[in-house]
């Protein structure tokens, strides 16, 4: 009910910029919460940024003051989540993912994962 597509993420230099950005796209229901995840190699997968349907972010410390979370609701069907990521740091060097809360018309909520897009951060 739910297709997400990432996009962004790559080869950049410390001290550098990446933008990612998922698409969301549904047939029925609507989608509240989007946010983005990160998983180094041996890491568990932590939190890096969330907004919420109406716009409010909410950030892990480690992003704060570098990277920036929004999102476009403009179409009806399809909500797009960036990541705007600046000064970007060797320990950023991760899988990122994009996270998506459903609701279906009888409210049944469900979250989805999007199929992660590397970060890499070397020089």
């Amino acid at each position: 009910q739910v297709q997400l597509v990432e996009s962004g993420g790559g080869l950049v230099q410390p001290g550098g910029s990446l933008s990612l950005s998922c698409a969301a796209s549904v047939s029925s229901g609507s989608i509240d919460d989007m946010g983005w995840y990160r998983q180094a190699p041996g890491k568990q997968r932590e939190l890096v940024a969330t907004i919420t349907g109406g716009g409010k972010p909410s950030y892990a410390d480690s992003a704060k003051g570098r990277l920036t979370i929004s999102r476009d609701n403009d179409k009806y069907t399809v909500n797009t989540v960036y990541l705007q990521m600046n000064s970007l740091r060797p320990e950023d060097t991760a899988a990122y993912y994009c996270n998506v809360i459903y609701y279906s018309r009888s409210w049944s909520r469900d979250e989805y994962w999007g199929q992660g897009t590397q970060v890499t951060v070397s020089s």
